[in-house]
């Protein structure tokens, strides 16, 4: 089931931003703090793509 959520986007330094992800996605994907994450950007899709970094 696909369940939208609707985030703020936060400025964190003058390079950063930060997005809120809502606790419980988090411990559905078993994510943990401090977790490397990969993130990928498609430009032409205009899409953005958060996963776990795998070695």
């Amino acid at each position: 089931m696909i369940e939208k959520f609707v985030r703020k986007l936060t400025k964190t330094g003058m390079y950063s931003y930060t997005v809120n992800v809502p606790k419980e996605v988090i411990a559905d994907l078993k994510w943990r703090e401090r977790q490397k994450l990969e993130v990928v950007y498609d430009a032409k899709k205009k899409e953005l793509k958060i996963k776990d970094w795998k070695k």
